[in-house]
């Protein structure tokens, strides 16, 4: 059993044959998923977790009774299996993941090839079309949309994080459905795909604006707010800055706890008072630690949780009030 996350580059109408590499490394239980993740964040294509002790006398089950739902994908000992393209720097991508999720000195690792595949058969194979929420689906190009009266996001996987399917980016997709957003101004940081930002643009919030580090990422996010006829703002963090846009109703972070953490004060910052923070990308046992440092500034609640993931969410206080407003 393996766990998989997935951002595939696709071109459709073209068959791409491309080459790639596996990156394998053999991590600790409480390494894997932040490891992985911290790949998806640097630029892998995909990632997956599987038992480094599989097909021997050690192999562990994840799963116990049926429909129980483990607390992590990973065992006591895990492999990382990293997808990348050929032309990539296996030694700087896993510092750079290393350094994300606070891991330190970078580990052993195995490159191996992969087999020339139809990419886009193959990835296209491995995507439909993903309901969120009550009202919201995230539906490939290739798909016909399940209900057309839906709230739809046309978007395909491709080199930014943020396709819906993975538990952090659904969280602040449901947050955003479950609150008004209508005239509200909304900033998505560590956007991505710029998924969140099409949501509360399509949920009709007055201005969006979304921020990445990744020039790849503000790239297909333009892209994808076109394709979505969404007309949102997209800026790297030196840009963004240099705009007169310093606060808003509504501020969404999908990144995960390390730089959420750092961040604290300047998120904060860009909540007006009386608006909204909302944090994802942080475990189950991260909350209270991540909540902690926003305490000076915003007092932060657990929303929901969902498959060993947290949204936090809270309110800045008005001037003369500890806290203000409902807690939706």
């Amino acid at each position: 059993m393996a766990k998989r996350q997935s951002s595939s580059p696709t071109q459709t109408g073209a068959v791409i044959r491309m080459a790639w590499n596996e990156i394998v490394i053999e991590v600790a239980r409480d390494h894997a998923e932040p490891l992985s993740d911290a790949f998806m964040q640097v630029g892998a294509v995909s990632v997956s977790i599987e038992d480094a002790d599989e097909g021997t006398a050690a192999e562990t089950p994840l799963f116990g009774e049926p429909g129980m739902v483990p607390s992590e994908a990973a065992w006591d000992r895990s492999r990382v299996v990293v997808l990348t393209e050929e032309t990539a720097d296996p030694q700087k991508l896993i510092a750079q993941a290393c350094r994300v999720c606070g891991m330190g000195d970078v580990p052993p690792y195995i490159l191996r090839p992969v087999a020339e595949q139809d990419w886009v058969r193959l990835t296209q194979s491995q995507f439909d079309p993903i309901h969120i929420g009550k009202n919201i689906w995230v539906v490939p190009s290739w798909h016909e949309a399940p209900d057309p009266d839906a709230l739809i996001l046309e978007l395909d996987p491709g080199l930014a994080f943020g396709t819906g399917s993975h538990a952090t980016t659904r969280l602040c997709m449901e947050w955003l459905e479950a609150n008004p957003l209508a005239g509200k101004t909304v900033l998505d940081y560590g956007c991505g795909s710029g998924i969140l930002a099409m949501v509360a643009k399509k949920l009709k919030a007055a201005k969006v604006l979304g921020v990445d580090i990744d020039p790849q990422a503000i790239v297909a996010a333009r892209e994808n707010a076109v394709r979505n006829q969404c007309e949102i703002d997209y800026y790297l963090p030196d840009d963004f800055i240099a705009t007169a846009n310093r606060s808003f109703d509504i501020v969404v972070a999908n990144i995960l706890s390390s730089p959420l953490k750092l961040m604290a004060q300047m998120l904060s910052a860009y909540v007006r008072p009386g608006g909204w923070l909302v944090l994802s990308g942080i475990l189950e046992r991260q909350a209270e630690e991540v909540a902690a440092v926003y305490a000076p500034y915003i007092p932060m609640r657990v929303w929901r949780a969902h498959d060993g993931w947290v949204a936090l969410c809270g309110q800045r206080p008005t001037e003369g009030h500890q806290s203000g407003g409902r807690q939706p």
